[in-house]
């Protein structure tokens, strides 16, 4: 089974303001380079091909830089008219991702992580392989899900931007999923409506034994979602820190 890719690349960018009142987020530069540039190489060096972009009315300046993508590609855009919460959006991608298994990547998360073993163990595996987490060590974990652990190490739960964090292993930004993410989407939407976020989806992946964490380690994981953060992205990429060819 094919994995396939979802670039979550909408919202306003209010923190990024007043840049994304004229473009979308991912547009911004990286040094010489936009930020989905980035997001794409980590996905097409997993040798993932076939990839859904979803965005708000800045679709078609995403579309008109990326194009229709690299020989062998398959880029599908989707807009998202208003912005109606991450189940809206994947929901909009579904019909292009319904048999498959999935990175679902939220376009504001930068990394110098590979994944190609991963997504060759995900295409390969002959039974539902469950999700794999990316985290990484972060002094205030505040601001994003944060991982529980049990007595043996291994994760039991995810806490979403608790004022008391567990542990300091934040998830977030960068997701592989099995086929039965479309089932739990539905069932986790329905039971939280409004208050969904995709901890929700991760959260039962991990009650139920099914997933794995993927620490980053000594690699990089940057959020560009802040101008601080921006800038200090923009300086690694200057410094040649982080990657977005696709092809290693």
């Amino acid at each position: 089974m094919k994995v396939k890719a979802i670039l979550v690349a909408g919202g306003h960018g209010s923190r990024l303001h007043p840049f994304t009142h004229y473009t979308q987020k991912t547009l911004l530069p990286l040094f010489n380079r936009p930020v989905i540039d980035y997001a794409l190489g980590t996905i097409r060096r997993a040798g993932i091909r076939d990839i859904t972009i979803i965005s708000n009315q800045f679709i078609g300046q995403i579309a008109k830089h990326v194009g229709q993508g690299l020989p062998g590609e398959r880029i599908h855009y989707v807009i998202e008219e208003e912005p109606l919460g991450v189940a809206h959006a994947l929901n909009l991608a579904r019909p292009y991702n319904i048999d498959a298994r999935l990175m679902v990547y939220f376009s504001d998360n930068i990394t110098t992580l590979e994944f190609g073993e991963q997504v060759v163990e995900f295409e390969t595996a002959e039974t539902p392989p469950g999700c794999l987490l990316i985290a990484r060590e972060e002094p205030h974990p505040e601001a994003f899900g944060v991982a529980v652990f049990n007595d043996d190490g291994d994760i039991c739960d995810i806490v979403e931007k608790p004022e008391q964090p567990p542990s300091n292993l934040a998830i977030g930004g960068i997701y592989m999923f099995d086929e039965t993410f479309w089932n739990r989407l539905d069932t986790a939407a329905q039971e939280r409506q409004a208050a969904f976020s995709i901890s929700d989806i991760t959260r039962a992946y991990v009650r139920e034994g099914q997933a794995d964490v993927l620490s980053v380690g000594e690699e990089t994981w940057v959020d560009c979602g802040t101008p601080d953060s921006l800038l200090h992205a923009s300086i690694m990429a200057k410094d040649g820190k982080l990657n977005p060819a696709p092809h290693r």
